[in-house]
């Protein structure tokens, strides 16, 4: 790969993953191999800044300035995939200058699945801050690759001007050297090496002192890092961030693997960064489930009465928590909400309240508005919200990736923190790595989540097709509130033919509760449900976990079907679902159990039509399920 150079390659634990790194006629450069076949080819490194450009004219140090070793990720989290993490890694720093000055390094983390690197951007002479215009970092792909994207939206478009919000249909299958709608793609972003395997590319420790970034074409084969749209926000605030010195940048990850199971199991968005803050109590005991009168009832459900009944409904589901959605402020009030929240608490449910994240960047105008993007406001508005027992907020209507919205997602969550409060993002960016950075951070949408199943049929002819793609690109790296799991046939509160109708199966639905996750899960679910539904249906709904131990990729095709398995406790809960149009018969095989388990199985028919019956596991520890079109099953020990 090096001309002039030798490159220097770091090798994961278990040898197959290799890293090299050197300079190509000045460039730095970095490739990645696994078990010997190329998964990134040559691809460039560098930084272009106010203080120098970094991406040309290079040499890479000598191999005594170079330093390896290797580390574990250990740690304990409860609101990601997998409650107990320990990772090993190898670690190299590699160091690159100009005019024999060191100019930045690059840090490379190799786990046997994962590839993480950051720059280490150094003071040069005097100069103690820097304003980064662009990065060369860029990912070549092999011929023959093929990707799953989600395109990135154009800045102040779609409803009232909120975009981009990461709320997007995928192309799946399609051909490398594509720009998405002309602005790139979001991240997560999926590839396939033909048949040697996949590969996922996002990035992670993103906070105020940074910006989020997208990813660009750069030619037939190739991808690059992309900062944000100079239109976003409204025009307001620089494209290029800028950062004290020594600066260090968030992560750029790469995960890879012969099969989908290191892309749906990694950890690596959580693994490399570190809390920003000591959490103001312990949140894992708030965590759970919630219903939400929004997603079925709309805003005609946000007035007292409405939420009082939803108060009930949650109390008999067991649930902890209701969401109050948008005009809460107008149709209910304060002095009311007050007394709804203390109604709640006599019931064991406390309440989650929506807010505006406005602002001056769109035209959203549900209220409240006018309070979360002020530091003064926002404070006193959190200290009422403590003394009234509200549990956490829903913040909604960003639109950028800008360093200065990242900085609005940082202050809210850390001001949020002082009062106690729970945080959910809405029509907004990826977390990227947040759940172990923030500890009050709950989940973020970043997707095209359920309130399109509500607003347009061809979303919900469209909802198996996108249930087989999230377990696989949006939810690996982070937590995902996407507020499904509906048991209304119509999307209404009488339940009747009228708008959008649900072409899903309730065991579908079932399953969507175990392939979504996130540790604070608002249920599309309404009071109706309890004498409409299958009992078998509201009884699982009931008692499914929202934090989860370990996960297991079983099998599965982005865009064509999944089954996944996650486990809390001892216990485990295995979920598929199909979007073909043939029926998928499968025999799932299930290794973390024993033979003779007894499992409870939930099915569809051809009509899908569910019913749920026990099984006991073969000595082979396999389970033959047929998943028809639009249907699921669940399978729990």
């Amino acid at each position: 790969m090096a001309a002039g150079q030798s490159d220097k390659t770091l090798t994961s634990p278990d040898g197959r993953l290799t890293v090299s790194v050197g300079c190509e006629d000045g460039k730095p450069v970095y490739g990645i191999e696994y078990d010997g076949i190329t998964f990134m080819k040559p691809s460039p490194l560098g930084l272009k800044t106010n203080v120098g450009d970094f991406t040309s004219g290079m040499v890479m140090s000598r191999p005594e300035n170079l330093s390896s070793e290797k580390i574990t990720a250990d740690y304990s989290l409860p609101n990601i995939k997998k409650s107990h993490v320990d990772q090993d890694y190898t670690v190299g720093v590699y160091r690159f200058a100009k005019d024999d000055k060191t100019a930045f390094d690059v840090e490379f983390r190799v786990s046997d699945n994962d590839v993480a690197f950051r720059y280490i951007l150094h003071p040069q002479g005097d100069a103690l801050c820097a304003v980064v215009f662009e990065e060369a970092t860029g990912f070549e792909m092999p011929d023959g690759t093929t990707t799953f994207l989600c395109p990135q939206s154009k800045p102040m478009t779609g409803f009232a001007r909120t975009a981009p919000s990461y709320e997007t249909s995928y192309t799946v299958d399609d051909a490398t050297g594509k720009n998405g709608w002309g602005a790139g793609y979001t991240f997560p972003c999926l590839f396939r090496n033909g048949e040697n395997g996949w590969l996922l590319l996002s990035e992670t420790g993103v906070d105020g002192y940074y910006c989020a970034s997208r990813l660009l074409s750069s030619g037939a084969s190739g991808y690059r890092i992309g900062y944000p749209q100079e239109g976003e926000i409204n025009g307001y605030g620089s494209v290029s961030p800028a950062v004290a010195l020594p600066a260090e940048m968030p992560w750029r990850t790469v995960t890879l693997g012969r099969d989908l199971a290191p892309v749906v199991e990694t950890t690596v968005p959580f693994d490399v960064v570190v809390p920003r803050y000591t959490a103001s109590k312990d949140y894992s005991k708030v965590y759970g489930k919630g219903s939400w009168s929004w997603i079925i009832g709309m805003d005609d459900s946000c007035n007292y009465d409405e939420q009082k009944r939803y108060i009930d409904f949650s109390a008999a589901m067991g649930y902890g928590s209701v969401l109050v959605d948008a005009l809460w402020d107008t149709r209910i009030g304060y002095d009311r909400m007050e007394e709804l929240a203390s109604y709640g608490k006599t019931k064991g449910v406390d309440l989650y309240l929506w807010y505006n994240s406005n602002g001056f960047w769109n035209d959203a105008p549900q209220s409240p508005r006018g309070i979360m993007h002020d530091s003064m406001k926002r404070r006193k508005e959190m200290a009422w919200m403590q003394k009234a027992g509200i549990r956490g907020i829903k913040v909604d209507f960003f639109g950028s990736d800008k360093q200065d919205m990242m900085k609005l997602y940082q202050d809210i969550l850390t001001d949020a923190n002082d009062y106690g409060l729970l945080v959910i993002f809405h029509g907004c960016t990826l977390p990227r790595g947040w759940e172990a950075m923030f500890p009050n951070y709950a989940a973020s949408e970043a997707v095209l989540a359920s309130e399109n199943l509500h607003f347009s049929q061809g979303s919900c002819d469209a909802e198996a097709f996108n249930a087989t793609l999230h377990p696989f690109i949006r939810n690996t790296v982070g937590s995902m509130d996407f507020g499904g799991s509906a048991l209304n046939r119509y999307y209404n509160s009488a339940n009747e033919p009228r708008g959008s109708k649900r072409v899903t199966s309730d065991v579908f639905a079932l399953a969507t509760a175990v392939l979504f996750q996130s540790p604070v899960q608002h249920f599309a679910l309404a009071p109706n449900n309890l004498d409409d539904a299958p009992s078998w249906a509201m009884d699982f709904m009931k008692n499914v976990p929202t934090t989860w131990d370990d996960i297991k990729y079983i099998d599965g095709y982005p865009g064509k079907y999944v089954v996944i398995a996650r486990r809390h406790g001892d216990k485990w809960y295995v979920a598929g679902v199909n979007a073909m149009k043939e029926p998928v018969k499968l025999e799932v095989r299930l290794p973390m159990m024993s033979a003779g388990d007894k499992l409870t199985l939930y099915t569809d028919n051809a009509s899908l039509e569910g019913s749920v019956k026990d099984v006991k596991l073969n000595k082979k520890q396999t389970v033959s399920v047929t998943i028809p079109c639009n249907g699921g099953f669940v399978a729990v020990n």
